[in-house]
């Protein structure tokens, strides 16, 4: 469907209100799940969303009003709506921050795609999920196998008063395994890949990435072995974290903080505020020399690599960290001027009934030159870590302890015994600045997060952390906060 003369109608009544900017943006979305739970399928749904949402800026301060009502009086009312939003919003701002966006773009994005998801008939997908689910009941005591797909293709159009029109279609996929194991007075889980699946933009190559009927064997033996497995120690020992279990640290204890919204106190509701400070850049150490984390939403594989952000702000490669030292944030255009820089393109919306904020992306952990095998080398003791099980952070994103699925011990650069029930924990610059090795290219995974919230009321969003295992020396196992705290200071 043609959205130019709809979209000129609605940015010509946006203007005529008195907005000084305005953009909208229509949105197809289909998402489509399938569950398998137990031999049968537990959940099957596909559904279509159709709206816009417009934005409209008066004097510094933005408006927001979407509908699902294409009509021409609809378009005017929405487009009005936002506009007195917007007036109402700089009636009572002791500051006003907006501005219109520097640059207008004319341009055209699809997502890397292999193989179109439509293309491979239900019966197919079912099937698949079918056999990958009956090959985790290795034991009677696998009391629960589950195995998913979830399927989204995404049409953006986006036009703004100061010329951008950009057309983008998303494809995102995703799916997982998981056993659940019960006797000896105990339960547990195993999940693959990592906690909660292999999300990545892309088709159905994503779903045959994955392999879940070629792992979910091991995965069911693995959650029965958890059952009489030796419960993990607390101490204080190297760590080595499988690459989904990095992909949580890295969303938690930087992604969220990096925000710059939280950073200026924008965003605290849900999740907090954060301890990198904006007169910290180029100054704080957060981990050691060896960190380097980048947002690049360029990435073809990233689950949150579009062309172009939801206010229209081409995707970029910048720094988050660099050799260890605070130098970025994820940012919008408004909030990058406040600090004198240019947007990363990081402002996304969940769908076109939302208003548009700053999101984490793709952010992702650069790889070392070590291969993953090496990482336990020279490590005279310590502890191996996958897949997330639980996780606590404090407010600031600075105190936090996490729970993995499975765990084994570590003697002499070989792997012992399995270990359940893992934990461990830190505060934030300690832990990253204790990684002394991080895992080559060929360990390196675009681990995609499909459901990461933040806002109230609440967006979920697609994030993506991408890298490889990781080594830290000294780290704190199965301790509480206090214990940490003094082994860190």
């Amino acid at each position: 469907m043609a959205f130019d003369s709809l979209a000129a109608r609605a940015l010509d009544t946006a203007s005529k209100r008195g907005a000084a900017y305005a953009d909208i943006r229509f949105e197809t979305a289909r998402s489509e799940h399938i569950e398998v739970r137990n031999g049968v399928v537990a959940g099957l749904a596909d559904s279509t969303s159709r709206g816009y949402g417009i934005r409209a800026l008066v004097d510094g301060a933005w408006g927001f009003a979407a509908s699902s009502n294409l009509e021409n009086a609809a378009l005017d009312a929405t487009a009005a709506r936002a506009v007195q939003i917007a007036q109402a919003s700089a009636s009572i701002a002791r500051r006003r921050f907006g501005a219109i966006p520097p640059l207008a773009y004319r341009d055209r994005f699809v997502s890397a795609l292999k193989q179109d998801p439509a293309s491979v008939p239900l019966g197919a997908r079912v099937a698949l999920l079918l056999e990958a689910e009956k090959l985790l009941h290795v034991d009677p005591r696998v009391s629960t196998g589950r195995a998913w797909i979830d399927l989204w293709h995404t049409d953006k159009v986006f036009f703004s008063t100061i010329g951008s029109r950009l057309e983008q279609t998303l494809y995102q996929s995703g799916g997982g395994i998981q056993a659940i194991a019960v006797g000896e007075g105990d339960m547990q889980t195993r999940s693959f890949p990592g906690d909660i699946g292999l999300y990545a933009a892309g088709g159905w190559e994503v779903i045959e990435q994955a392999r879940l009927p070629e792992n979910a064997q091991r995965i069911g033996e693995e959650a029965v072995a958890l059952l009489s497995a030796a419960q993990c120690p607390s101490t204080q020992t190297d760590l080595i974290l499988g690459g989904s279990q990095m992909s949580l640290q890295i969303h938690e204890s930087c992604g969220h903080p990096a925000e710059l919204d939280r950073v200026m106190g924008w965003e605290a509701n849900f999740s907090g505020v954060s301890f990198l400070e904006v007169d910290q850049l180029g100054k704080l150490k957060y981990g050691s020399d060896i960190v380097t984390i980048v947002v690049d939403n360029t990435l073809s594989e990233g689950l949150a690599t579009t062309g172009y952000d939801d206010e229209g702000s081409k995707s970029v490669a910048s720094d988050i960290v660099r050799n260890g030292v605070l130098a970025g944030y994820e940012m919008s255009n408004d909030t990058a001027r406040a600090i004198g820089r240019e947007s990363n393109a990081c402002v996304r919306a969940q769908s076109w009934e939302f208003v548009p904020m700053i999101r984490m992306c793709n952010l992702n952990l650069l790889p070392g030159n070590t291969p993953f095998e090496n990482l336990f080398d020279d490590v005279k003791h310590g502890i191996y870590m996958e897949s997330n099980r639980s996780w606590s952070i404090d407010d600031h994103r600075l105190n936090f302890q996490f729970g993995c699925q499975i765990a084994w011990e570590v003697h002499n650069g070989k792997r012992g015994r399995m270990l359940k029930n893992p934990t461990y924990g830190g505060v934030t610059p300690t832990f990253w600045s204790s990684c002394d090795a991080i895992a080559d290219r060929s360990s390196w995974v675009a681990w995609g997060t499909p459901h990461c919230g933040k806002g109230e009321p609440m967006q979920t969003g697609r994030t993506a952390q991408c890298t490889s295992p990781a080594r830290f020396r000294n780290v704190g196992i199965g301790m509480g906060y206090s214990a940490l705290e003094q082994a860190a200071g």
